[in-house]
């Protein structure tokens, strides 16, 4: 008898388990699984929908379907739509909600007329629905997923105007130069930049939005505003059934929660206190757990544990293997911005130096290129390149293994081949 597993959640974490393993997939969203990270493109008019769609699970994804209980005891997944699923295993990738900011006019899950989230697919072609050349665009958030809004919404001819609360753009992967080539560029796409800019209220007629007030009196005129004021774990379904929740899903070295039967992965997880919120995450998690369930081999739900293994919820007879472990994702951070000429960056690990820190950096102003590392030791510890990424594999490989540094002098670091 095979092992039931249930995947809650249709996104990246919960799409690469399916094409791993045999699952039964609830997916809330009307669409087939696809890759969140190219939604930028598809508002821009780059990609078709249908373009970022992933690669097919193992078996057919149940679209459309909302959980909205999971009752432990009898190991059942309650649906919106009235339906049970029963599992042996459950996996929680449940993703992340919007933020949404807490500003005057802007109260409860009914947002007005012209202000949208920026997460779903569903938001990318609501948005393309209402973006026309010359409509006034205020994008609220200036990390990564706002400058990728707000390059497309310039591409589609809009006029933007992008806010960031903090000091400089993307301040949590760059350092205040690669911000400020970033925020170069993005100006030269038309896009208006307002930093250390805090955005308090909207401004309303008939239901829609007409202006975004900022703390210091000064008010934005505007047809459509897009929140991308970052993102929040979905913990609801998991905290409902009483599950171990602080920020995420807490989860062990087997991406296992507090109920040895329930999993959780990506967005929605929470391993060592970090919730890392990122795709490359998402799916290493994904395949580490696909190792771990696909190490297990089932055995009949009334068949005698031992009971020294049944606490730990195990369906495994006989010796047991060590199942693989996840120990946390290193995540490097991508993003291509188009453009007349386009800009490539990439940020990895601790791109602020500490006291003692080695740091090369190198800048070359007639090619918009930057290059940036963080040596701690004989460690590479984080590092930021723009405009020239030729070195960027090798860096990555070196502070993804952790490993002591070549005994080189540092500036071969930056060169094309990555010191190698």
């Amino acid at each position: 008898m095979s092992t039931r597993i249930v995947v809650v959640g249709g996104g990246t974490a919960g799409a690469r388990l399916a094409q791993r393993l045999p699952v039964t997939l609830l997916g809330e969203e009307p669409h087939a699984p696809y890759n969140r990270v190219l939604l930028a493109d598809v508002l821009a008019g780059r990609y078709a929908p249908e373009v970022i769609a992933l690669p097919a699970p193992l078996e057919p994804v149940r679209r459309g379907v909302r959980a909205v209980r999971i009752d432990r005891a009898a190991r059942t997944v309650e649906c919106e739509d009235g339906t049970e699923v029963g599992y042996d295993r459950l996996v929680l990738a449940t993703g992340s909600n919007p933020v949404l900011p807490p500003l005057r006019g802007l109260r409860g899950a009914q947002l007005p007329s012209g202000v949208h989230p920026f997460r779903t697919l569903d938001d990318c072609l609501e948005l393309r629905g209402v973006v026309r050349p010359g409509v006034r665009a205020v994008v609220i958030g200036g990390g990564l997923l706002g400058v990728s809004a707000a390059r497309a919404l310039a591409a589609l001819g809009a006029e933007v105007v992008l806010t960031q609360q903090g000091e400089r753009l993307m301040e949590r992967q760059l350092d205040a130069s690669a911000s400020e080539l970033l925020r170069a560029h993005v100006e030269s796409l038309g896009v208006e930049v307002h930093t250390e800019c805090r955005v308090s209220g909207l401004r309303q007629r008939d239901g829609a939005v007409t202006a975004v007030e900022l703390a210091d009196g000064f008010v934005l005129d505007a047809q459509v505003v897009v929140l991308a004021c970052g993102v929040r774990p979905r913990t609801g379904l998991a905290r409902e059934a009483g599950l171990d929740v602080r920020t995420g899903v807490v989860v062990d070295d087997e991406l296992r929660t507090s109920d040895p039967y329930i999993h959780a992965i990506g967005d929605c997880a929470e391993h060592a206190g970090r919730v890392y919120g990122l795709a490359g995450p998402a799916l290493e998690q994904a395949d580490a757990l696909a190792d771990v369930l696909g190490s297990e081999t089932a055995v009949p739900a009334d068949a005698d544990v031992p009971a020294d293994t049944a606490g730990a919820g195990s369906l495994t007879a006989g010796p047991v293997a060590p199942r693989p472990a996840y120990t946390g994702t290193r995540a490097l951070t991508r993003l291509t911005l188009g453009g007349p000429e386009a800009l490539d960056l990439a940020a990895f690990g601790e791109a602020t130096p500490l006291p003692g820190d080695d740091v090369v950096q190198l800048t070359d102003a007639t090619r918009r290129a930057y290059r940036k590392v963080v040596v701690r030791g004989d460690r590479l510890v984080g590092g930021v390149l723009l405009g020239d990424l030729a070195a960027v594999g090798t860096l990555a490989r070196a502070w993804e293994g952790d490993e002591a540094l070549p005994d080189a002098p540092l500036l071969h670091l930056l060169t094309h081949d990555g010191g190698s």
